[in-house]
Parts: C-alpha cells; structure tokens; sequence
C-alpha cells in the first residue's frame, strides 16, 4: 500500500477525475480531493492511495511535473501527517 500527495491540481478536478488519471498505473484504492470546508471548493491538491506500492511509485515517476487541466501537478509519496501532541493553553491536562 502506497499513499501519494498529489498537489497543484486544476480546481476543477474530482475524485474520479483523479483516480482515473492513476488506474492507468495500477489499481486505486481510493482518490480523494481535498475541498474546503465552508465553500465546497477544491483546495487544489488530493490524495491517492494505490494498492500496491510499487504500482505506485511507477505512477509517481511518470506523473509529477506532467501536465492535468493546464497544470503540471507535483506528485510524491506522501509523508504521514504530524500531529501536535502538545496540549499547552487553557485547561491543559497533563
């Protein structure tokens, strides 16, 4: 299982739009575009993540910097969020 950060994406692109553009390489998991909460609209980036790894690090090489929409979109591996365990402020529990 590979999970891949896909940024610089046309604001127009979907979730299918997106894991079409990756089935080419593999099969998809799942491909999600990230939308604000408060309008709906794209934030201009996604995630994709594809079943097997090196399926996906193929798609990774032929599809960073390659154009989608009129944007070239950047494509990585996509790094495991860091979450802030630092619980300071008002009531803070330790």
């Amino acid at each position: 299982m590979i999970n891949i950060y896909v940024g610089n994406l046309p604001y127009s692109a979907d979730d299918q739009e997106l894991q079409s553009v990756f089935e080419a390489y593999g099969e998809v998991k799942s491909a999600k575009v990230i939308k604000d909460m408060a309008t709906g609209r794209s934030k201009g980036f996604g995630f994709v993540e594809m079943t097997d790894k090196d399926a996906g690090t193929k798609a990774i090489e032929a599809l960073n910097d390659t154009d989608m929409g009129g944007r070239n979109i950047r494509v990585n591996e996509a790094r495991p969020r860091e979450r802030n365990n630092d619980r300071g402020g008002f009531g803070s529990r330790f």
